[in-house]
């Protein structure tokens, strides 16, 4: 299970520094990070290991089968970012 960024980030690029698979992006020197509204993370390159979570101040990150139902589109906003 992988995990997804929601609405609620807040860009401090926490998460993408503590990803130890660089699955968050937009990394803030990419390409396109100040127009990206969020990070997302790619669930193809998530090991679901949860450091991610911990490090997030804004509450933003969820597993999969744990988001709110009012933000269970972020599982597909998230992968759709990487494809």
């Amino acid at each position: 299970m992988a995990y997804a960024i929601t609405d609620a980030c807040k860009k401090d690029y926490l998460c993408a520094t503590e990803c130890s698979t660089n699955a968050i992006h937009p990394l803030s020197y990419e390409d396109g990070a100040g127009a990206a509204t969020q990070l997302f993370i790619n669930p193809d390159e998530c090991i679901d290991c949860g450091s991610c979570i911990a490090i997030c101040p804004s509450n933003a990150i969820f597993p999969l089968d744990e988001l709110p139902e009012d933000k269970a589109e972020f599982a597909e906003i998230n992968a759709a970012y990487f494809h």
